[in-house]
């Protein structure tokens, strides 16, 4: 596969590991640092190239002996909603989702750990402290913001903001052509609302009114149950040995 990159960037590759997603894989990944003032133009560079961003970290997979992570994004002016989408969006009508700077609040990570020992009990993530979560919202060389979503109230449609608890979270860099989803988390309790499903939604929305074309979702895992929820968000594309390629709907 032959995509530009960057020629002053260092890219190192990580020992091999086992895979999280897949039982039996090991994986190992290349990645890069993203700092200094060309940290922008890579990102964006790296991001068409298949690579996603940690901090200021970008990586992709590398493993030697499976090539089921694909880099996905969606195609915004194209998306039509499912009819299960459709009812996850009435749903969730009652939601606003509030754009925000990329500053972590303890009411987030509040709601962080919930989600995580609720939905991720023996993942490393349980490990983290307040700083970890700081790190992971605010230290980022591109431009990174946060979607805080609340009930909406009689003021909504005048302020755009909601009020009461926070429900749910998403950590996003808005890059030239759309925008990255990095990381979201919401209320444990409320599962009937399907929130993962509608903040990715929400961000197709978004970024068609912003008129950029694309979602990026990061990376889909042919096998793995926990990424297949990736390929429900039709049109979408994936990157092959051959480019951005159209993918089969599903869902």
């Amino acid at each position: 596969m032959s995509h530009h990159i960057p020629e002053t960037e260092q890219f190192y590759l990580t020992e091999p590991g086992p895979c999280p997603y897949l039982e039996g894989e090991s994986e190992r990944k290349v990645f890069t640092h993203l700092v200094g003032p060309r940290a922008e133009a890579a990102h964006e560079q790296l991001a068409r190239a298949g690579f996603r961003r940690s901090q200021h970290i970008a990586y992709r997979p590398a493993c030697q002996s499976c090539n089921a992570c694909t880099a996905t994004r969606v195609l915004t002016d194209c998306f039509t909603p499912t009819r299960s989408q459709r009812r996850v969006l009435k749903k969730n009508v009652d939601l606003i989702g509030n754009e925000v700077e990329n500053v972590a609040t303890g009411e987030q990570f509040s709601l962080f750990r919930r989600y995580l020992e609720a939905r991720h009990g023996e993942g490393g993530m349980l490990d983290m402290t307040v700083l970890d979560y700081a790190m992971m919202v605010e230290d980022s060389s591109v431009e990174t913001n946060l979607i805080e979503f609340r009930r909406r109230d009689v003021d909504s449609s005048i302020t755009g903001r909601g009020s009461g608890d926070l429900i749910a979270v998403s950590l996003f860099d808005r890059m030239r052509d759309g925008h990255s989803l990095v990381y979201s988390f919401f209320e444990p309790d409320l599962a009937t609302r399907s929130l993962g499903t509608f903040i990715i939604l929400d961000h197709i929305a978004r970024a068609r009114r912003e008129g950029l074309p694309f979602c990026h979702l990061g990376f889909y895992v042919a096998g793995s149950q926990k990424m297949a929820y990736k390929a429900a968000f039709n049109p979408q594309q994936r990157l092959t040995s051959g480019g951005w390629v159209k993918a089969e709907a599903s869902g």
